[in-house]
């Protein structure tokens, strides 16, 4: 089998950190002395709010790019997105010479279709409602021969997401604990199969917010299940798991640490008020998730990756 159609073994993780090297950011992780002791862990916090597009999604969007690119015959890619798969998309076939066709909600922000439009994407509008993104893109890829790259289930998009955990465990030695935010669970898939693969048994808890709990739901049920209709400051969490990745969250992931929505803005505002630097919502339920859970991690060296900083700033919620 290939890489596409299995899940990630260590191999195709290294094989994806070589290739997209020369076209991502190594990401800082940084420390907070302060968010130290109001968690009681020692935190490493890996910023892939400096990556570019400003998400971590620009890891697994550039993996897919450049192995769609070595099949000649392919000359463009397409996906449905509001967010930062989409940006991150436009810009990785924009530096890898394919056309991007990105089918985005009329009630997409200005902000993020300005942004795909400026990485020189194509924007094909569609109603605001899942069934009518899928039917726009599939129109678009029958039209245009383009290959259809989902935003995370996709195991080449979930192998590029999971060298932000290795870039982590390879800079911090003996990590105990690596949390990330679940969405549709690309880069929480990719970073349980880095954690068991490279580093020293971390156990791998995934963040989410109380208000869109279909992973807690599925992984307690150990039933996939969809929440229609949910809504959370956390905007890039709005997505339900897929079979790829509740697949290997079940088999990987030790457990899903579920927010409020005040806890999240609380943990995304100490970011900004104490390190100064800029994450979106979807980045700050991770910390809220460790700070919550104080008594499970205290006196543990816990990595938590930031994944994204796009933020309204017309928006801010404090």
């Amino acid at each position: 089998m290939t890489a596409s159609n299995r899940v990630p073994t260590k191999e195709d993780i290294l094989q994806a950190a070589a290739r997209i090297a020369p076209f991502v950011h190594k990401t800082p992780v940084l420390t907070s002395q302060t968010l130290d002791s109001i968690s009681g862990a020692t935190l490493f916090f890996k910023c892939e709010n400096f990556q570019k597009v400003g998400a971590f999604k620009f890891r697994g969007a550039t993996n897919a790019v450049l192995q769609i690119k070595d099949n000649k015959k392919v000359k463009a890619v397409a996906t449905h997105s509001s967010g930062n798969h989409a940006q991150a998309l436009a810009l990785a076939a924009k530096m890898n010479g394919l056309r991007a066709y990105i089918v985005m909600p009329e009630t997409a922000p200005e902000v993020k279709r300005n942004a795909v439009l400026g990485y020189g994407a194509e924007v094909i509008p569609c109603k605001p409602t899942l069934e009518a993104r899928e039917e726009t893109l599939k129109q678009v890829v029958a039209e245009t021969g383009a290959s259809f790259v989902h935003p995370f289930d996709d195991y080449l998009i979930i192998c590029g997401q999971a060298t932000a955990a290795l870039e982590i465990i390879e800079e911090v030695k003996e990590l105990d604990v690596i949390v990330a935010p679940v969405g549709g669970g690309g880069l929480i898939s990719g970073t349980a199969l880095a954690a068991k693969y490279f580093g020293n048994h971390p156990e791998v808890f995934a963040a989410e917010p109380e208000n869109v709990n279909d992973a807690y739901i599925s992984v307690q049920g150990n039933k996939l299940v969809k929440l229609k209709n949910a809504t959370s400051i956390a905007d890039g969490l709005l997505t339900s798991l897929s079979n790829k990745t509740f697949e290997i969250i079940t088999e990987n992931v030790h457990g899903v640490i579920t927010v409020s929505e005040q806890e999240i803005i609380d943990a995304m505002r100490l970011v900004w008020e104490r390190m100064k630097i800029i994450i979106e919502p979807s980045s700050a339920v991770a910390l809220a998730a460790v700070i919550k859970s104080q008594n499970q991690f205290r006196g543990k060296r816990v990595g938590i990756i930031f994944s994204g900083g796009n933020v309204d700033l017309k928006k801010l919620p404090f």
